[in-house]
């Protein structure tokens, strides 16, 4: 897969402007061929309607859509090289794999026995070819969805659509199919645009994230970016990390809204601060002789228990989230309501330009 941006008219050019009612779309978005770009965002964000609106399922009410050099913005969606798998992959219950397949080749104007040859090796490629006979409702949650994506490559689309492709799978299918689909993605030479609320199948199978929220692209950048360097709440909290914003003075971050961070890196200006729940240490009295630079009282808000792990949230002095073991949060007797020094050394934060 390649990450370079288009220079030579190639793959996907679009500013996505979609007015419905009081909600706004405008988001834009560019990738080369062989890109796969994740939409992220809360539900509402608009992501489903970026989708819809790159199939030619909602109408631009402003911006522009090219892709391959071509004008798409007024091209039916029957007449786009588009390639869509749906979230409930939508297959024809009537119809087995192989004629599912088939059925794009076929209104591309191949012949019944061309159509069916080319779907054949599409499932031959998915690993389903002793299926090729069944219907949908014989098949697994994974098996649909490797019919549904074989369904929309059949056609050789320049961009392929996946909205949400793994929210039907239960959490065992979703890791095995999830690691076929990025193989099957790292395999496709056009442009791929993925839909999800899930962070994991974003930084999986995505080679750039866009986040999006209330129809505006917040944040984009390459997974390890952005799980780096959050830029509002709603990626701190997809990524796990405490994030506050201030503004920095040396060592000394002064936030906006609450006490100050001591860090190691020397910044001046407006800037973010992050670091991860496990870098945060509870103690039930007020720590002497400790190292960590950061000292907040604070008191436990909820308790949520992840395996044998424990995710402590706290107010006081500074909101943040603390992760201990089990052992340890029964060491220190937490519960809501419970008064709590916390503590976090410098080198465990990560201070960044606002």
């Amino acid at each position: 897969m390649t990450t370079d941006l288009d220079t030579s008219g190639e793959g996907l050019d679009a500013r996505l402007v979609v007015d419905r009612g009081t909600f706004r779309l405008d988001v834009t978005l560019t990738a080369a061929p062989g890109d796969v770009v994740a939409l992220l965002g809360p539900n509402g964000a608009g992501k489903t309607t970026a989708l819809r609106a790159l199939a030619g399922l909602v109408p631009l009410t402003g911006g522009r859509l090219r892709l391959d050099g071509a004008v798409l913005d007024r091209t039916p969606p029957e007449s786009r090289p588009v390639g869509v798998v749906f979230q409930d992959y939508l297959l024809f219950p009537h119809l087995t794999a192989l004629d599912n397949v088939a059925f794009g080749p076929r209104c591309r104007g191949a012949s019944k026995a061309e159509a069916r040859a080319q779907a054949a090796q599409w499932l031959d490629r998915m690993g389903l070819a002793d299926h090729a006979g069944a219907k949908p409702r014989r098949l697994s949650g994974g098996q649909a969805q490797r019919v549904a994506l074989a369904r929309a490559l059949a056609t050789r689309p320049r961009l392929l659509l996946l909205d949400e492709p793994l929210a039907a799978l239960d959490a065992r299918t979703r890791l095995e199919v999830r690691a076929q689909l990025r193989r099957h993605l790292d395999e496709f030479e056009a442009v791929a645009v993925l839909v999800t609320h899930d962070p994991l199948d974003a930084m999986v199978l995505a080679d750039r994230l866009v986040v999006v929220e209330h129809g505006q692209v917040v944040q984009e950048g390459t997974p390890a970016d952005i799980a780096r360097r959050p830029r509002t709440d709603y990626i701190a909290q997809l990524v796990g990390l405490n994030l506050y914003q201030g503004r920095s003075e040396g060592h000394t971050v002064r936030l906006d809204a609450g006490p100050a961070i001591t860090t190691t890196e020397v910044l001046t200006g407006p800037v973010f601060v992050a670091f991860p729940p496990s870098a945060v240490t509870l103690h039930r009295e007020r720590p002497t002789g400790s190292s960590a630079r950061n000292l907040w009282r604070c008191e436990v808000a909820g308790l949520e228990t992840h395996g044998d792990q424990v995710r402590a949230a706290l107010t006081g002095e500074l909101p943040l989230a603390a992760d201990l073991t089990t052992v340890a949060a029964a060491e220190l007797d937490l519960h809501p309501g419970a008064p709590v020094w916390a503590t976090v050394k410098a080198a465990q934060t990560h201070a960044y330009p606002a």
